[in-house]
């Protein structure tokens, strides 16, 4: 197994790390536009809190199973590019969006579907406030849940794997869900009276997926590690995300 205090491997070397990060963009542009074209009630209250999500979360909380992986199996550096790729993708999809609204609408479909309907189902990916809530929690997010998440395998010497990637998503997902919901609100894409409720729904959600995909996770960095024959350490690996130096 390698760690990171050996000379790394190519990452064009590596069998199934453009297949991870190809399954990570997916998740992070559909549940992006998941989250423009729906918000989901549940019908209950907790404490107090009406339970209401939009409907990204149903699918997000994959991309930080994803990105436990990437950190634990490939390390933060590995992770760091995908977060970039993903960052830019979910940028460029904005933009199509943004641009697609402003073109001029065909007559036949202004009758049966319309600007009116696609600025409400889709009109949060092409407006500036959710695009940048989006692009600003899942920056923000991801980052953290990365960084916490390769400090915890260094000082935890590889051991304890699900209290890595619980406790690093309760991080990441906090950072994230907070950030998001914030912006939104910001720019008027939520009010202000469910940012409480968006907030707490979210993150206690998506928190949820985490822990009950536990066992999968396990299966997978285990299968990634065999078949790769790498299991990273971040032994000082500079945990920024800005830099791109191999230390």
């Amino acid at each position: 197994m390698q760690n990171s205090q050996q000379k790394s491997i190519p990452s064009n070397t590596f069998r199934y790390l453009d297949l991870v990060m190809a399954y990570f963009v997916a998740v992070l542009i559909i549940s992006n536009v998941a989250s423009s074209a729906k918000i989901v009630d549940l019908g209950f209250s907790l404490f107090g809190v009406p339970m209401a999500f939009d409907g990204g979360t149903l699918l997000f909380p994959l991309s930080y199973i994803f990105g436990d992986i990437l950190t634990e199996v490939y390390g933060f550096r590995a992770s760091r590019r995908v977060i970039w790729t993903g960052f830019f993708c979910l940028a460029l999809a904005s933009l199509i969006f943004f641009v697609l609204k402003r073109l001029p609408a065909d007559a036949t479909w202004e009758g049966y579907a319309g600007s009116t309907a696609y600025d409400a189902i889709l009109g949060g990916m092409s407006s500036g406030g959710i695009a940048l809530a989006s692009l600003a929690g899942y920056w923000a997010g991801e980052f953290s849940n990365s960084a916490v998440l390769s400090r915890m395998k260094v000082l935890m010497q590889g051991k304890h794997l699900w209290m890595r990637t619980i406790g690093s998503t309760l991080v990441g997902e906090l950072v994230d869900t907070t950030v998001f919901v914030f912006v939104a609100s910001l720019f008027n894409v939520f009010g202000w009276e469910l940012f409480i409720t968006l907030v707490l729904t979210n993150y206690l959600f998506k928190c949820g997926v985490e822990i009950l995909m536990t066992p999968a996770t396990y299966k997978i960095v285990a299968f990634l590690k065999k078949k790769e024959e790498v299991d990273t350490y971040d032994v000082g690996v500079k945990l920024n995300p800005f830099s791109f130096s191999q230390k």
